[in-house]
């Protein structure tokens, strides 16, 4: 390929030399202010990046990342503390409904003490009743009877009765509605006298026993 372009260029003894060097020097002239330009464009695009460059502040940048992180950061933890206290409102709400669930089991046979206890009563109080007939005994047999199984099915459900004479008074579960002179039979403190039983069901006192307190 060197060989054609050396043929293809005459020699300095050709009379043809001056014209085709002359040609060549006027190509090359011609082609360099289009080099020039380009260089230029070139020159100028890489000096506006670097003026864009130094035009931002690398440390203000910083800061606002900074700032955008710690900002982010706040919202994070604001938001891992909402999810906590929804999730402990969520298990204190289960745990309240599984208690009072309970609860309602537990004590279940509340309302059914309640409508017997008086009944309860009137019976006690006519078995207090000296029966002197023999038709008078046996209908205080009958009510005997009755009661006691008034009394087994409270026991069934969990209801035992409250209030003794020779206990201490006890302001959970005894209502003091009058007061002895204490003796040796009746120390202080202690009960004297039951005017009306108390019932407890389970742990929970449905009804106080009311007493006579010696003092």
């Amino acid at each position: 390929m060197a060989k054609d372009n050396e043929k293809d260029f005459p020699s300095e003894k050709d009379p043809k030399f001056a014209e085709k060097e002359a040609q060549v020097k006027a190509t090359t002239k011609a082609a360099q202010p289009e080099t020039e330009s380009a260089k230029k464009i070139v020159d100028q695009e890489e000096k506006a990046d670097l003026d864009e460059l130094l035009a931002d502040d690398p440390e203000a940048q910083i800061a606002a990342l900074q700032k955008q992180v710690a900002e982010l950061q706040q919202k994070n933890s604001e938001l891992d503390d909402k999810f906590l206290r929804s999730q402990a409102e969520i298990q204190n709400m289960h745990t309240r409904h599984q208690r009072e669930r309970e609860n309602l089991q537990k004590y279940s046979a509340q309302k059914l003490a309640t409508a017997i206890l008086p009944v309860v009563d009137n019976l006690e109080r006519a078995l207090a009743v000296d029966a002197d007939t023999e038709q008078a005994q046996q209908i205080h047999k009958g009510v005997e009877m009755v009661l006691e199984h008034f009394k087994t099915a409270l026991t069934d459900n969990g209801i035992k009765p409250l209030g003794k004479v020779g206990e201490v008074f006890d302001p959970n579960q005894h209502q003091a509605v009058q007061t002895s002179s204490a003796d040796n039979e009746h120390p202080a403190d202690t009960i004297s006298q039951v005017l009306q039983r108390g019932y407890q069901l389970k742990d929970r006192v449905i009804r106080p026993a009311m007493v006579v307190v010696a003092k």
